[in-house]
């Protein structure tokens, strides 16, 4: 009896994620970055919804109540409060309510702590480290807001509000 062993769906979907990590590590290498690649919003969606990975949102608990948070992340803050004060404890909440074994995607605003986060994991262990490009809610437009040009919010990828 022959096994079916996927349909073509399942077949170029597994393409479609194998090129979406490899065009980050990409990302990565031409932009000298200290972890493992980086991927857009669109990209990332793609893996949480197709691929074994954990989005992990670094944002404070306040940004998260009031600009919203993606259901399917977990929450590990990489700065806590407003001053927004480094978390000592990231990497051990990482490791804890994660772990090293796994893909994991990192979400902050705009992409720059998520960076800095990922680059923090990678010298800690974390081999398959991602930054979320354009973060949350985005890079600034010329008129100092965000939510205008680019990030999660702007591709209307899922996201909810308390």
């Amino acid at each position: 009896m022959n096994a079916k062993v996927g349909s073509s769906d399942q077949v170029q979907t597994l393409k479609n994620v194998e090129e979406i990590f490899n065009e980050a590590k990409q990302f990565a290498q031409q932009h000298d970055l200290n972890f493992t690649g980086s991927l857009s919003p669109k990209q990332a969606w793609k893996l949480v919804e197709s691929a074994d990975v954990v989005l992990v949102d670094v944002r404070t608990n306040e940004e998260r109540k009031f600009v919203g948070y993606i259901p399917e992340g977990v929450h590990i803050a990489w700065a806590t409060g407003t001053a927004f004060n480094r978390n000592p404890r990231f990497l051990k909440e990482l490791e804890n309510k994660v772990g090293k074994d796994k893909t994991i995607l990192l979400l902050c605003r705009s992409g720059k702590r998520s960076a800095l986060a990922a680059e923090a994991a990678f010298n800690a262990g974390f081999q398959n480290i991602y930054n979320i490009l354009e973060g949350f809610e985005g890079d600034l437009n010329k008129n100092n807001q965000r939510n205008q040009i680019n990030g999660w919010k702007t591709h209307q990828l899922p996201w909810v509000q308390d």
